[in-house]
């Protein structure tokens, strides 16, 4: 995670789920609609506070991580009602300390835009998913569309100065450069071209 962006979620993480709550019923069905597929030992990265533990199916374990020990705090209080919960570490997802292998799902909501280096955080994820593991992604996404795309283009450095948030991230390319397969990559558009699950078989 950027400087930016921990700094900015360290200093709102007492009040973050009342910022997001407008939005919230409408995240709350995007996040069922991509962990419902999860399963077994599950990473996810950038837990926050911990408001997707009540979306999980049944029958996963979760190894929650985010980089601000605020929000954790907060994580773990509400973790205290999930059984399912493994354990929850302040660790950057650039650098993961899992071994290889180590994962049967991997998951991340509205994560990748905050990542200082996004390509190397999705090798780290390919390294620590299971072969043939599953990778289930939510992420808002530069638009594809020519105006909107420049337009976001433009407004980015003022999101990244505000939110430490990028607005203009390219993360299907990111992904194939971080070598996942394109043919084991599929992508639902769930509000335009710019929010996308991303659901990604490990190989």
């Amino acid at each position: 995670m950027s400087k930016k962006s921990k700094h900015y979620y360290d200093r709102n993480a007492a009040v973050y789920d009342k910022i997001l709550s407008p939005v919230e019923k409408t995240l709350s069905k995007w996040r069922r609609g991509l962990l419902k597929d999860a399963h077994g030992k599950t990473l996810e990265i950038g837990v926050g506070t911990g408001k997707s533990f009540s979306d999980y199916p049944n029958g996963v374990t979760i190894t929650g991580i985010d980089s601000s020990e605020n929000m954790l705090k907060y994580a773990r209080k509400r973790a205290n009602g999930h059984n399912h919960i493994d354990e929850l570490l302040i660790m950057d997802a650039e650098r993961l300390i899992f071994p290889d292998n180590t994962f049967d799902t991997v998951v991340s909501s509205c994560v990748f835009c905050s990542v200082h280096n996004p390509i190397k955080a999705f090798k780290e994820i390919k390294r620590v998913c299971k072969s043939n593991g599953n990778i289930f992604l939510l992420e808002h996404v530069r638009s594809q569309k020519k105006i909107v795309g420049k337009m976001m283009d433009i407004l980015n450095p003022i999101s990244f100065a505000l939110y430490g948030d990028n607005i203009n991230r390219r993360t299907y390319e990111n992904l194939i450069e971080a070598g996942f397969d394109p043919s084991q990559i599929e992508v639902e558009n769930v509000w335009w071209d710019i929010w996308k699950i991303y659901r990604i078989k490990n190989n």
